[in-house]
Parts: structure tokens; sequence; C-alpha cells
């Protein structure tokens, strides 16, 4: 592969990348209503449910902030600066590691019955695979095949 087709690939998979992270923010904000978080939460003590809500705020933070980085920081991502490499790495592990905890400590009977959220699982891992599989593959390009 040429360096011009790879920049061209990695030019549209970041942007790709970058409206991936606000499509899973459009499920994240029907998660409370779809999984009944009311009901459960009501069973926790107050600082328990305000502990969970703080860090639900939290993931959502960062998800943001990977979206509006991805898209603010396009050219120097596609450079390899080194700011911009070091949040790749980061982006990378983040959903990496989410991919290994779905893969290995949720069970499937965790999940919520039904096609649609069979149907969401699927979707929403596909997302986080390619997501980190972009920035690890951005890390190699860059490493190996630029620097």
């Amino acid at each position: 592969m040429t360096h011009t087709l790879s920049y061209r690939i990695f030019d549209y998979a970041l942007w790709l990348a970058g409206f991936g992270h606000f499509v899973i923010l459009i499920a994240s904000f029907q998660v409370p209503g779809r999984l009944e978080w009311n009901r459960d939460l009501a069973q926790l003590k107050p600082f328990n449910r305000k502990l969970l809500w703080v860090q639900g705020g939290f993931t959502v933070l960062t998800i943001i902030a990977f979206g509006v980085l991805i898209f603010g920081l396009h050219s120097e991502f596609l450079s390899g600066d080194r700011a911009a490499m070091g949040i790749a790495v980061f982006i990378a592990v983040y959903w990496t590691a989410r991919v290994l905890v779905d893969a290995f400590y949720f069970s499937h009977s965790d999940w919520p019955r039904g096609r649609v959220f069979v149907i969401g699982h699927i979707l929403l891992t596909s997302v986080f695979i390619s997501l980190a599989a972009i920035f690890a593959a951005l890390l190699i390009w860059h490493l190996l095949f630029k620097g």
C-alpha cells in the first residue's frame, strides 16, 4: 500500500472514528431508560447511586472528548504528532479494554434479553473493535512505515 493510499484511508477512518464516538453517545443515552436504571438504582444507598451516575457522566465526557479531539486534531493524527499519538494510544487501549471486559468479564446471561439488545450489543461491540483497530493501525503505520 502506498503512502498516499494509506494517508487517504486513515484520513477517512479518522473522520469515521470521530463520528463513531457520537454514535456511541446516542446509544448510551438510551441505556438508563431501556435498562430501567431508575428501578434498579433506587435500591442503592444514595451515595452508591450518585457514584454510579457520576461514573457514567465521566464515561460520557471521555467519549465526547475522544470525538472532539479526533475532529480537532485530525491533521495531527495524520502527521504523527507526538501528543496526538499519545491520545491515539489512550483511545486504542480504552476501546481494547472495553472489548476485553465485554468478552471476559460479562457473561452472556448478564445481558438483557431480546432481539433489540442482541443487535445493539453486536453493533456497539463492532464499533468498539473498529475504534481500537483504527487507532492501533494508525500507531503501527506511524511507527513502522513513517518513522
